[in-house]
């Protein structure tokens, strides 16, 4: 049943229905027990083998999502151990890599194993245009996304370059851009489109709340999908012009922050342009707040598909225990988003650095998250993940490589404080 509600949201289904002989109580008791409501009993044409009637049980995509999501499972707590004492005899002062070391033991718990193996990574890069556009809050205009997104496919971006220097595989994913796009041979496009651009949250909300859960459920399904091949590290990233603006929204509804506070120039506002975005965002959370139950109806009223994409794809390492890097701002209140539908989801993502945007550092703040860098990045594309998987090579090249203390017949260093047990930070 597991493996069906997977599928089934790998596949975007909206229900998923069973049925079982009436009395077959042994499997009634079994779907009732996992949450599958009762919808009618029907002939289904099995009378003439004695199966005259039978029961008739569904779950929506909804209903799947939070039964997958109650399935993650902790990091593995003997991986970390392993990866920290392996930590403790390698030739060099105690925790002297600090974050990068904390993160290789993070790494462990996940991939629930010491010899930790990140050689195979993936970039997914959630594409789709906002409606929010047409309040004037960007700069330029929307057709923006659709070229650089195939521009991407052709590998001609910033993050593509730096992708390639970076040994990780690029995977640009249309889950909302505004018109239908070719795709180069370099970076095939995946096509998951759930719309052509959300709806202007100034006049309505984004998207409906089953758009969010269907576009959640596409980001697992790409995690998913990279794990069946091989990958052992995703980095995050996105390209939607005007997602600055849906990701100040969500952020400052999910933390219950001024507007003001979470909200920056995205990619190049003027003061007065700076202040309509403000403006625009805070009218919407004063008008959609008390709608909002959840992160889901947050996304649903304010958000983007890129976000909930992204927000898919950090919940979708934590199913399948892949970690998962979070860029800057706009994927680290997807990772926020996740972590308030699923607070396990939070163990299997780590930070890379703090976005110049605004609200950069208080989103890692709240996800208890350290990043390794502070080099006051906020191209967005996943540039500032990727920037970082280098940083963890060569962390790893010590971990894995470096000689022992007992290799070179030298006294281990012995800790002169108790150290807190960094490896979930």
């Amino acid at each position: 049943m597991e493996f069906a509600e997977l599928q089934a949201l790998r596949e975007g289904k909206k229900t998923i229905r069973l049925d079982v002989y009436e009395k077959n109580e042994p499997a009634v008791r079994l779907y009732e027990r996992q949450g599958y409501r009762y919808v009618a009993t029907v002939d289904l044409g099995l009378g003439s083998w004695g199966l005259p009637w039978f029961k008739l049980y569904e779950r929506t995509a909804e209903e799947c999502l939070n039964g997958v999501l109650s399935r993650i499972s902790p990091l593995s707590s003997d991986a970390m151990e392993l990866a920290s004492l392996t930590w403790s005899h390698v030739a060099k002062p105690l925790y002297s890599l600090g974050i990068l070391e904390e993160d290789v033991i993070k790494i462990a718990g996940i991939s629930e194993t010491q010899h930790v193996d990140i050689g195979k990574r993936a970039l997914i890069i959630m594409c789709s245009d906002n409606g929010i556009v047409e309040e004037g809050v960007t700069q330029t205009g929307q057709e923006v996304t659709a070229v650089v997104t195939e521009n991407m496919t052709d590998g001609n971006s910033s993050v593509c370059l730096m992708a390639d220097r970076a040994g990780v595989d690029v995977f640009p994913v249309d889950i909302g851009v505004s018109r239908d796009l070719r795709s180069g041979a370099r970076n095939p496009l995946i096509r998951k489109k759930l719309a052509y651009g959300t709806k202007n949250f100034h006049k309505e909300p984004a998207m409906t709340r089953e758009t969010a859960v269907a576009a959640i459920a596409a980001g697992i399904s790409v995690a998913g999908e990279l794990k069946e091949k091989g990958y052992r590290l995703i980095a995050t990233g996105e390209m939607g012009i005007g997602n600055t603006t849906t990701s100040s929204a969500v952020a400052a509804m999910l933390l219950d922050r001024d507007p003001a506070e979470m909200t920056g120039r995205g990619a190049g506002l003027s003061d007065e342009g700076l202040m309509k975005k403000v403006s625009v965002i805070r009218e919407a959370v004063k008008r959609y707040g008390p709608e909002c139950r959840d992160a889901i109806d947050v996304i649903a009223h304010v958000g983007g598909l890129d976000l909930a994409g992204l927000t898919g794809v950090f919940l979708g390492g934590a199913v399948y225990r892949i970690p998962v890097l979070i860029d800057g701002f706009i994927s680290g209140t997807a990772a926020l988003a996740a972590a308030k539908l699923a607070p396990a989801a939070r163990d299997y993502m780590l930070a890379t650095h703090v976005s110049a945007e605004p609200a950069g550092r208080l989103l890692l703040d709240e996800l208890g998250l350290k990043p390794f860098v502070a080099a006051g990045m906020c191209l967005g594309e996943g540039t500032g993940a990727v920037a970082s998987i280098p940083l963890l090579d060569m962390a790893l090249e010590v971990y894995t490589k470096m000689s022992t203390f007992q290799d070179i017949q030298i006294e281990e260093y012995k800790p002169l404080a108790p150290q807190k047990n960094s490896g979930t930070q």
